[in-house]
């Protein structure tokens, strides 16, 4: 049995090294049974991390090979070091360590784009105090196009996305909202509402608009402030912490050693 186990798999490996076996295609022929598999917010997650040009269909392909092989050497290693073990723990041992391999790269993504967040939560109110100083020489269409090239790279996809909606003659709130859901953090929805109207409002009361829109990105920089300050403080006990733990640490061993010391010159 092990035999056929060891030769299966590398008559795998033989036949995707010549080219014999492909996991693309094979992927592709059964796609609606992988397609169960797959995370509805999985291709979200890659764009977030890799960009636009990720190749979508590549990466879950890639997850489905890991999947395949971890299955195949997991299945050897038990049937050929865990006689004694029972079939019913050898086959959840499997597929939990299967299960694990194939949910790994969806686990990196997500919690990349959890860090993500947490950076564009401190970056947009900044952005959007910089987008500001343009509306009040531009109108806000102009001005989102004038700002591509000075935002933070993060910012810059759901941008271009932003204006080449609104150049195709979108005038609806939808791409501002489109905007916001690319980057759901801290008041992005009502920040774009409040873009949106400010794009609307007549030259007259664009000025009101437009302090209205001022105060309120103040008020966000003064959270993004007062985050980045708690964070360092946080930091900042964590190595004290750390700092006194050792050297209380470092003070007991001296006063074991000592203590042992004195005991055994007695």
């Amino acid at each position: 049995m092990i035999e056929i186990v060891i030769v299966g798999v590398i008559m795998i490996f033989v036949f995707t090294y010549v080219g014999a076996f492909n996991f693309g295609k094979f992927v592709d022929d059964n796609k609606a049974l992988f397609g169960r598999l797959k995370e509805d917010d999985y291709d979200f997650f890659l764009r977030s991390k890799y960009g636009e040009q990720v190749d979508l269909n590549l990466k879950f392909q890639s997850r489905v090979k890991t999947a395949i092989i971890s299955l195949l050497f997991t299945s050897v290693l038990a049937i050929a070091y865990f006689d004694n073990v029972n079939v019913a723990v050898k086959l959840v041992v499997v597929i939990g360590v299967t299960y694990f391999m194939y949910k790994d790269d969806y686990t990196r993504v997500k919690n990349y784009y959890r860090v993500h967040l947490h950076d564009i939560n401190l970056k947009l109110p900044y952005y959007l105090k910089s987008l500001e100083i343009l509306i009040q020489h531009y109108t806000v269409p102009v001005a989102i196009t004038r700002s591509v090239e000075e935002a933070p790279e993060m910012f810059k996809p759901g941008l271009r996305e932003l204006i080449a909606a609104i150049d195709a003659g979108d005038a609806t709130i939808e791409p501002y909202m489109a905007f916001a859901r690319r980057y759901p953090v801290r008041d992005s929805m009502r920040m774009m509402r409040l873009l949106y109207r400010l794009s609307l409002g007549s030259q007259e009361r664009k000025q009101e608009q437009l302090t209205v829109f001022s105060r309120t990105i103040s008020n966000l920089q003064a959270k993004s402030r007062d985050t980045k300050y708690k964070e360092r403080l946080d930091k900042m006990e964590k190595k004290t912490m750390t700092m006194l733990v050792a050297t209380g640490a470092g003070v007991m061993v001296v006063l074991l050693l000592s203590v042992l010391q004195t005991f055994g010159s007695m």
